[in-house]
């Protein structure tokens, strides 16, 4: 089985990021996490930030840099971390795939639960590096 490719969306609008709860039509529902999605044949990874952003959240926004790539704990994506300011606009979830959507703190992310492993270290030993 080959690897996908995904992006993951560390949206940020002044202090705080916004965190999703996975929604009833994606794997792994109830898990807190930054939005993320499959990156499209022919796509970059801006492209990806872009349209997964507006698919899910209904949110224009500006993609700044990646910043980390990882795997998904069953192996099966690559993970392209990007940032992007999310300035204006109101969140809009999409209800199948965004079950709860709130801007956090970092800190306040670690608090949610559950949390992929993933996501957790990027929160810990990535983003205070930024």
């Amino acid at each position: 089985m080959s690897r996908g490719e995904a992006i993951v969306a560390v949206l940020l609008r002044a202090d705080r990021l916004l965190a999703i709860r996975r929604g009833p039509a994606v794997a792994r529902p109830g898990y807190w996490q930054p939005l993320s999605g499959r990156i499209e044949p022919g796509e970059t990874e801006r492209e990806a930030v872009v349209r997964e952003v507006r698919e899910e959240v209904g949110l224009t926004v500006v993609p700044l840099a990646k910043v980390w790539e990882s795997e998904t704990d069953d192996g099966r994506f690559r993970l392209h971390w990007w940032t992007a300011r999310a300035d204006t606009g109101e969140v809009v979830p999409d209800p199948d795939e965004v079950g709860e959507a709130r801007w956090v703190t970092p800190e306040e992310f670690l608090a949610l639960d559950p949390v992929f492993e993933g996501d957790r270290e990027f929160f810990e030993r990535i983003l205070p590096h930024l």
